[in-house]
């Protein structure tokens, strides 16, 4: 039975020049693609939306997260009331305001 498989052996395998650093140089460019491409980006929205939660007022017309439009009545450290109808005010936290929308987008919705 032996005459039918011959024995394998195994052989050195060359070292390939610049191999170590090349498989590092590629890990490098991958990280500066992820974060080029989700970090920066994501990094930047973030400090847009604290900027524009930093500078709400009474007055400003605004869309929550949930899709809620309404002029802002009063402003508080972490809520926010709105008035989303004559009479009708809602408190939101203000974090969940999500866009600050034109004056005078309320009388056309």
């Amino acid at each position: 039975m032996d005459f039918l498989i011959s024995p394998a052996y195994a052989q050195a395998a060359g070292a390939s020049p610049g191999g170590g650093f090349s498989q590092i140089l590629i890990l490098v460019v991958f990280v500066a693609i992820f974060y080029f491409m989700l970090i920066r980006p994501q990094q930047k929205r973030m400090k847009e939306q604290q900027a524009m939660l930093a500078k709400l007022a009474s007055g400003d017309e605004v869309v929550t997260s949930g899709g809620i439009l309404g002029r802002i009545s009063d402003v508080g450290d972490t809520f926010v009331t709105l008035e989303v109808a004559d009479g009708v005010r809602i408190r939101v936290q203000r974090g969940q305001i999500s866009q600050l929308m034109p004056k005078g987008t309320l009388k056309g919705a």
